[in-house]
């Protein structure tokens, strides 16, 4: 907070992507590294610091790239993240989900997904959780890739 990111001009433009699990960014760090492109995990419901953080790399020009869990809450923090943040989904959408593989039953119908409406409807069809770790190696990959 002593020195805001809107002061970076590096940041403006750069692609920095969000994640819900920390799992993520441990196999970021022990697999990639410094081929790691920006990487920022909100630990489930976004905390203060995190907030404030997301924040200040918006207002610095960041272009952040969320993913979440598909299940209830991944989709309530996603939603949140990208309508508060003005974050972009990341591997988020209905062809994202149908791909992955599935783990146990939704205990709740999913949320409105307006950035994919598609995708809250295949939820609804296929009732299956999808956790960011099964996808981790897509994750990878895209962090390597825009490093």
């Amino acid at each position: 907070m002593r020195d805001p990111l809107h002061r970076d001009p590096a940041l403006n433009g750069r692609a920095v992507f969000v994640c819900e699990n920390p799992t993520i960014v441990a196999l970021a760090a022990r697999q990639l590294a410094r081929s790691c492109a920006p990487l920022v995990c909100v630990n489930g419901q976004p905390a203060t610091p995190v907030k404030i953080l997301l924040r200040q790399l918006a207002a610095a020009g960041a272009r952040l790239r969320y993913h979440g869990d598909f299940d209830g809450k991944g989709i309530e923090i996603a939603r949140a993240v990208i309508a508060d943040f003005g974050a972009a989904p990341w591997r988020m959408s209905a062809d994202d989900y149908l791909a992955a593989p599935k783990g146990h039953v939704l205990k709740r119908p999913p949320l409105a997904t307006p950035w994919c409406p598609a995708l809250a409807e295949e939820m609804r069809k296929e009732r299956r959780v999808v956790h960011e770790e099964a996808v981790a190696y897509l994750l990878l990959a895209d962090l390597v890739e825009a490093s």
